[in-house]
């Protein structure tokens, strides 16, 4: 199975809803035709180059996954008709060098997908410890003469 990366961006006009339903038709055409997708990263809404299709941003979304060669086309077939999405493109990663950053960009996406929302952040409580007082040196005066 051949590391892959496939980036698409979708309509600005699409509602949360409609962008997690795109987002997860996606995957489930992956899922279907023996992909293993091992991370997506919604990047959001994002100003594009220049403008495509009378838009000028759109919602980006990476998906990283190991599939075989054929399942590719059938993707990006989709990809072609599905009227939401603008631009896409799939990244093939064979040489030995790449590989391992592809393996690092799957980490970092992981990473940020799995980050705790605010909601979710534990405040942990610092142990309160107690010191002993320390006295001061002394210090000495001299009297002026």
């Amino acid at each position: 199975m051949n590391n892959y990366e496939t980036l698409y961006v979708l309509k600005p006009t699409l509602t949360d809803e409609e962008t997690a339903a795109n987002i997860a038709k996606i995957e489930e055409i992956l899922v279907k035709n023996g992909a293993e997708i091992l991370a997506t990263n919604n990047m959001g809404m994002r100003k594009l180059a220049y403008p495509v299709e009378k838009n000028e941003r759109g919602v980006y979304t990476i998906v990283y996954f190991k599939a075989e060669g054929t399942i590719v086309s059938e993707l990006e077939r989709n990809l072609k008709f599905n009227e939401e999405v603008i631009k896409y493109l799939t990244v093939k990663y064979t040489k030995q060098k790449e590989v391992t950053q592809f393996e690092k960009l799957v980490t970092a996406a992981n990473v940020v997908k799995e980050e705790p929302k605010a909601e979710e952040v534990a405040v942990e409580e610092t142990p309160v410890v107690e010191t002993a007082e320390v006295a001061a040196p002394a210090v000495e005066t001299t009297p002026e003469a």
